[in-house]
C-alpha cells in the first residue's frame, strides 16, 4: 500500500465517522460508506447536512479544507450526484498541498 492509498483510506474512515455522527441525529443506524457511496441517493443527506459536514471537516483538517470551495465549482446536478470518493480525493489533495516538504 502506498502512502497515498493509506491517506485515502484514513480520510475515508474519518469522513465515514463524521457522516455517521450526522445521520445518528435522524435515528438512522450506522453506515459503512465507500468511495462510491452517493451523498444524496444512498445516504439521503440534505444540503444542511453537507454544511454540517463542511464544518466538521474544517474543524478536523483546518481551513485549507473548505466544503464551500469544493462545492462552488459544481452545478446542482453534480452536487446531487456527489460521491463520497470525490470529497475524499478533494480532502487528500488539500492535505497534500499543506504537507511539509522534506
Amino acid at each position: 500500500m502506498t502512502a497515498h492509498e493509506s491517506q485515502v483510506g484514513s480520510v475515508l474512515t474519518e469522513i465515514n465517522d463524521m457522516i455517521n455522527m450526522i445521520i445518528e441525529k435522524y435515528g438512522s443506524p450506522p453506515v459503512q460508506v465507500t468511495m462510491d457511496t452517493l451523498f444524496h441517493s444512498d445516504l439521503e443527506l440534505e444540503s444542511i447536512d453537507l454544511v454540517t459536514l463542511g464544518v466538521m471537516l474544517a474543524a478536523h483538517y483546518g481551513d485549507e479544507v473548505s466544503m464551500a470551495e469544493f462545492l462552488a465549482e459544481k452545478d446542482l446536478g453534480e452536487v446531487i450526484a456527489l460521491r463520497v470518493g470525490e470529497l475524499v480525493d478533494y480532502v487528500v489533495s488539500r492535505l497534500d498541498l499543506t504537507a511539509p516538504v522534506d
